[in-house]
């Protein structure tokens, strides 16, 4: 099993420890582009099939939130990345 497949198998799993530069790397690897604006809102573009995600970086820390880990994971169901199933 890939980093990949590993990095998206933690993430269902819902962490408390999900860290912000796994998150990066996860949707680097399934071909996001990432784009910073002005303050911590990062978005996440796919251009096919077309997708954006758009979060704030966790701060202080790098863990990320339940509600961001559950909005990933839909918008990675969305696109057919993740398994359909809860």
């Amino acid at each position: 099993m890939g980093r990949k497949q590993k990095l998206l198998d933690r993430l269902l799993t819902k962490p408390k420890d999900f860290r912000w530069n796994e998150l990066e790397s996860l949707l680097k690897q399934n071909g996001y582009q990432k784009l910073e604006g002005s303050g911590s809102r990062v978005k996440f573009y796919l251009e096919s099939p077309r997708n954006l995600i758009s979060l704030h970086k966790p701060h202080p820390g790098e863990i990320l939130k339940d509600y961001q880990i559950n909005y990933v994971i839909k918008n990675l169901k969305k696109i057919g990345v993740a398994d359909g199933n809860d």
